[in-house]
Order: structure tokens, then sequence, then C-alpha cells
């Protein structure tokens, strides 16, 4: 089969031919329908070799939809045929987080050596993918799986961040969305589906956040645009929250400019929710930030959670915005990626231009 791997330290993906997995008991294997290209993976590609620790040769694709191909001995609750999300952040499935279905935050997943998708197992980034167990597959039903598979990330992570702030979403409330891509414009959707927040967005790209106020956000203003401007954008949003500041800000950037530009904005008794991969960082203190304000640096989402994005996207109350590319052409929709110029999200269809044998 044909899949895109990340093969040298520092060099670009490529799509080479591999063997076709088989599903080993208690395995299930997919037919990949979609999946999601995401900044994540260019922040491991981008890892020096000394930080680098997700194993190469490495298929990438953490977000993965596909129609069950074949079943390894003993599985139960799928069915060949049936189309399905995978659930990416894999657990131990023992301990008491994964007992709740937040594997996401498993307590054994590093001892043990579990790895999700792409970010350490081989990803779906190619024609087959082999899922570790059944309980990571989430039924898709009619929605289209290109549609869908961003929200297995690009949907979850922002609600997961959304959901843990929801209690002080009230009506009155100002919540700022910095960074308005392929996580950021869901998270606007969902913060107008969930919540009675007043909901502003802040983009370096006049582009993004014509995005965003076209999804939903009340209001949306460029910054980047030096410190004059800056404090002129500052000024605006502390008008439209009558002074206080931002009920919660999440940042979907996470630099250390848009982490200080959170603490700026963030209320008395606000959250600042670091999303992005960046490394910025939030000095927390009594002379740092505002009174009772906090921050924290939430991770991906729990099973029930994904459960629930479908929901709301079935329902139509949210939408990815996507761009669609082959596999063959997943190099190219990297360096899109890296150069900004992805509208929403990209989603590699490895069944465009291609014409696989069925492994069964």
């Amino acid at each position: 089969m044909r899949a895109l791997q990340y093969r040298t330290i520092g060099s670009a993906p490529e799509v080479v031919d591999v063997p076709t997995p088989v599903p080993g008991p208690g395995e299930v294997l997919l037919r990949v329908t979609a999946a999601g290209v995401c900044h994540s993976d260019e922040f491991i590609m981008g890892l020096p070799e000394d930080q680098y620790v997700y194993g190469l040769p490495l298929t990438l694709g953490h977000e993965g939809a596909g129609t069950v191909a074949a079943l390894g001995e003993g599985v139960k609750g799928v069915s060949v045929g049936e189309s399905v999300l995978v659930y990416g952040p894999w657990g131990c499935g023992r301990c008491y987080p994964c007992s709740r279905g937040e594997e996401n935050y498993c307590e054994n997943a590093a001892s043990e050596g579990i790895r999700p998708p792409g970010l350490g197992a081989p990803g779906a980034m190619a024609e087959y993918l082999l899922v570790d167990d059944a309980r990571h597959l989430v039924p898709l039903g009619d929605l289209d799986p290109v549609a869908s598979v961003p929200l297995t990330d690009a949907g979850l992570t922002p609600y997961h961040a959304i959901k843990k702030s929801q209690p002080l979403l009230v009506p009155g409330s100002v919540v700022i969305v910095i960074g308005v891509g392929g996580l950021g414009h869901v998270a606007v959707q969902i913060l107008r589906a969930i919540t009675p927040s007043l909901v502003i967005a802040l983009d370096t790209a006049e582009d993004k956040v014509e995005l965003a106020r076209s999804v939903g956000a009340h209001f949306g203003f460029i910054t980047g645009g030096g410190d004059d401007a800056m404090s002129t954008v500052e000024e605006e949003i502390r008008a439209l929250s009558g002074g206080r500041g931002a009920t919660a800000v999440f940042d979907f950037v996470g630099i250390q400019a848009t982490t200080d530009l959170a603490a700026r904005l963030v209320a008395v008794g606000g959250e600042i929710a670091i999303v992005g991969v960046g490394p910025g960082t939030v000095n927390v203190g009594f002379f740092s930030t505002p009174w009772e304000s906090s921050a924290r640096a939430p991770y991906w989402g729990s099973r029930p959670e994904l459960m629930e994005v479908l929901e709301l996207a079935r329902s139509g109350r949210i939408t990815v915005e996507v761009e669609r590319f082959s596999l063959e052409e997943a190099p190219r929709a990297y360096e899109r990626l890296q150069a900004g110029t992805i509208r929403g999200r990209a989603v590699i269809v490895p069944a465009d231009h291609q014409d696989s044998e069925d492994p069964s």
C-alpha cells in the first residue's frame, strides 16, 4: 500500500510503498477514507534529532476515518464495511482516566509505550490503518468522512478546552480566540453553539479573521501590526468587555507573543487555555496576572467528548472548512500548511486517483 512517511530528520515527508498491515487478535484494519493534516505533524517534523522520540520511519496522520476492512480474532462491536472515525489519543484502557473515556490523560501510556496513530504508531495517511482496539472507533453514520475527519482533533481539542471553561461562560461573558486556523475556526463555532458568550477572534492574517467572522465570531481583529496597532486592538477589546477583559482566552498558537497577549487581556477570575503547541508560557502570579485568573494547557479530548462533537456536526451547528488532497499530493499539503495558505483544514483522501487491492 502507499503511505506518507516522515523518514529522515529534517527532511520533507515522502509517499512510499509499505506492506499492508494484517490485523492480529483484538485489532481492526481500516481502509482509510480520509486523514487530516495538522500543525502537530509540522511540530514533530521540526524537532532536532536529540528531541525526536516518535520513531522512523513514521507514517503520519493522527486524524483518521475509514471503513472497516478486516477484523482480528475476538473483535466485537464493529462490522466489516462500517464507516468510523478513529479516536486518536490511545491509552491503556485500565487506569482511572481511561475508565472515564479520558485516554488523552492515560496514566500508563508513556510507561507502556502506547502512542497515538501518526504520533508514534503508524498513522492514517496511508491506504490502510491498523487500529489497536475497537473501542477507539466511533461510528460515523451518514456523515461525510472527508468533512468529518478533522473533528477527531480540530473539533475535539477545542471542544475539550472550551467545555472545561463552560461554567464561566455565562450570559455577559467575553471570549477571545487567538489564531483562527484549523482549530480556531472550529472553536468559534463551538463557542457559538454551546455558550452565550460574546466571541472575539484575533489573527495576524486578514483572510483568517474574515473566516472567523463568516463562521460566527461577533468581532474579529487583525493583530501583529506593531505596538501602536496592537494597543488600539487591545483598547477596542477592553471597550467591548466593558473594561473587564476576557472571561476566557483560548490561544491556538501558543508562542510567547500570543501567551503574553492572553495574559494582558484576561479578566479578574478569568481563564487562559494554551491549546497551540508553541513554546509560549504564562507567568501566573500575584503581580503578573489579574486576581483569581488561571492558565492551563489542555490536551486533545475524551471519547465521550468526541461523540458530543459529532452530534454538533450532525445537527449542522459546526462544520470544518476543508481543502482536499490525494495521497500523492500530501507533501504539497504540508508545504502549504507551513506557508499558511490552507483555509481551514487540509484533508488527505487516499482513494483519490488510486485503485488498491482489497486486503481480504
